[in-house]
Parts: C-alpha cells; sequence; structure tokens
C-alpha cells in the first residue's frame, strides 16, 4: 500500500502537563495533573522493510519503524498534501532532483 517517498499523517498519543498548540482531542488524566492527547505527527515513507513495517523520517531527520496497518498511520488527504506540505520532510533523493 505504501512506497518509499510517500507521505503519511501519523497520529502521535502523547501525555504532559501542558499541551501544545496542535492537540487534539485532550483528557485529563485521573487523579493527576496531566492531560493526554493526540498530535498528527506529518512523515514520510523512507523504507519498506520486507515484513511490511514501514521506516518512516522525521522533519528532523530521525527514524520510526511502524507496522503498515497501524490504525494510527494514514495518508494525507489531498487538501492536507497542500495546506501541510511544508511539514513534511524531504528524502534526500528528492532534494537532489529539484
Amino acid at each position: 500500500m505504501f512506497k518509499i517517498g510517500d507521505r503519511v499523517i501519523y497520529r502521535l498519543t502523547k501525555h504532559s502537563t501542558h499541551p501544545g498548540p496542535r492537540a487534539k482531542d485532550v483528557r485529563p488524566q485521573p487523579a493527576g495533573d496531566d492531560y493526554s492527547y493526540v498530535v498528527d505527527k506529518f512523515w514520510v515513507v523512507a523504507e519498506v522493510e520486507a515484513d511490511g513495517r514501514l521506516r518512516l523520517r522525521t522533519r528532523k531527520g530521525k527514524e520510526r519503524v511502524v507496522d503498515s496497518h497501524d490504525a494510527n498511520l494514514r495518508s494525507p488527504r489531498l487538501w492536507e498534501r497542500i495546506i501541510y506540505r511544508s511539514r513534511f520532510p524531504r528524502l534526500e533523493e528528492d532534494a537532489g532532483a529539484s
């Protein structure tokens, strides 16, 4: 389904005392001062492994490995590709071509 260079959005669950401006679905933790929330991360597929897992590259160059069937992983909609195009990282191969 995914191939190298595909842009993806990963919905990452986070916990903190101060959710950031892009936090969604903010919920207070029971009996505490923390909150749980989700943040959309804009990543690109760097490699498709033989077992079907995806190696995703973040904007800062880190790599994460996730299952291709992870419920938090999805392809961006057309309007998200346009509006958030600057948030997606570029692979080195793509950067050299332009």
